[in-house]
């Protein structure tokens, strides 16, 4: 009875925990990943601070006031205000010359293309992040299945073999043998779970989610890897065209020379225009008048800055040079990745598996029937599993070059 009521919590148990797993495609991982990542919403707000500041730069100077009373008149006493006394008052406005308030806001909205880029570049590399983890994680699940029917009918086995043991019919040998490749198979599997474990942890964190997340994939997903329709040429154009961080880049090219027309205007001084009215103590009293004012640029004509601004835009323009270089370099590499990748897919027969698999289940029955001996049947089971997680790898590392091919061009290339 205590059997069976411990079954039962474990069946409980199991049935709880798959219901409260997150079973994903890797269309709907896609969606769940752009509305929860917290990276990607944090981004956003780089976006909005750096609009923010373009609104700012937008609006004009304020004019400033001032007042000016009598504190003290000794022929009449303190705060000599009245009709009589003395009070005056200034109002000044800076007028900007040059167009620097038009040059700075060109730069502020330059600056918010270029916090644009910057986001749509972290949802890429991101999103490459998802993706390789996401098929790893399915292919990984299918290797320790592939252990946990081992695991099970071994145990079957060596529970058989203890028997025939205690029967003096074998050896201990064979029993403490086969005991040995259990051991080992249980301690490959926790390695692949370990594994599993850290991609679930970065699973749940690009997803945003609580919830252990399982990997759905059919074949309709792994059929639409195929290259044969994208030419080199055509797959380095579109990357030039494409890639976030190559336009940023390119917006760092920008703003340098935006800020060296901005440096230029700076050397011009502004005017600072402004009326006053002087109640009492001018040469008329009700004195009303105007004023200018204009800094004299014969030290500070703004060099430094300027010859810093022209430089910058050397730097930036051969930095963006040596990304686009990097750009085509990268899009050969992964051209190249995915026909290894293919070609050692290809080389592996299709039913591989399958005749591994009846394979593996007729040499369980020959063992036990004593029709093969010990070291046949652990020298098969060892190559079967070793052959069958390196299938499974091969085939989560052929997407992760495709995956890589997409990050590369920036663009979603196999839909």
């Amino acid at each position: 009875m205590r059997i069976h009521f411990f079954g039962l919590l474990i069946l409980i148990s199991t049935s709880l925990h798959a219901q409260d797993t997150l079973r994903l495609s890797i269309r709907q991982a896609d969606s769940l990943f752009l509305q929860n990542n917290l990276e990607i919403l944090a981004e956003k707000y780089q976006i909005d601070i750096a609009k923010s500041i373009e609104i700012q730069d937008k609006l004009w100077n304020n004019p400033t006031f001032g007042v000016e009373i009598s504190a003290y008149n000794p022929s009449r006493g303190a705060f000599d205000v009245g009709k009589n006394g003395q009070k005056a008052f200034s109002i000044q406005q800076l007028i900007t010359r040059a167009g620097k308030r038009n040059k700075q806001v060109a730069l502020d909205v330059e600056s918010t293309r270029k916090s644009e880029y910057q986001f749509y570049d972290l949802i890429r590399t991101l999103k490459f992040d998802l993706r390789q983890i996401f098929f790893e994680s399915f292919y990984l699940e299918k290797t320790v299945s592939l252990y946990d029917n081992q695991i099970a009918t071994l145990n079957t086995t060596v529970n058989a073999f203890e028997k025939e043991y205690e029967r003096k019919n074998i050896s201990l040998k064979e029993v403490v043998r086969l005991r040995a490749l259990l051991f080992e198979l249980t301690n490959e599997r926790a390695a692949i779970q370990f594994e599993l474990q850290e991609n679930q942890r970065d699973l749940r964190t690009l997803l945003n989610s609580e919830r252990p997340i399982k990997s759905i994939v059919d074949s309709s997903d792994i059929r639409r890897y195929e290259l044969a329709k994208y030419t080199p040429t055509f797959l380095k154009e579109k990357a030039l065209e494409s890639r976030a961080d190559l336009k940023v880049a390119q917006s760092s090219t920008k703003q340098a020379e935006l800020n060296y027309t901005l440096q230029k205007a700076l050397a011009k001084p502004d005017i600072q225009v402004g009326a006053t009215y002087d109640q009492a103590s001018n040469y008329v009293n009700n004195y009303f008048g105007l004023s200018a004012a204009i800094s004299l640029p014969f030290f500070n004509r703004n060099q430094g800055n300027i010859r810093a601004a022209k430089s910058n835009i050397s730097y930036f323009k051969t930095s963006e040079l040596a990304k686009q270089n990097s750009v085509n370099n990268e899009v050969d590499a992964a051209i190249q990745k995915v026909g290894i990748a293919e070609k050692a897919y290809q080389s592996v027969e299709s039913q591989f598996t399958n005749q591994f698999q009846l394979l593996s289940t007729g040499m369980y029955d020959n063992f036990q029937k004593r029709n093969i001996t010990l070291l046949e049947f652990i020298d098969f089971i060892e190559t079967y599993n070793e052959s069958t997680k390196e299938y499974n790898r091969l085939q989560a590392d052929r997407i992760k070059v495709y995956e890589e091919l997409n990050y590369v061009v920036g663009e979603e290339l196999f839909n």
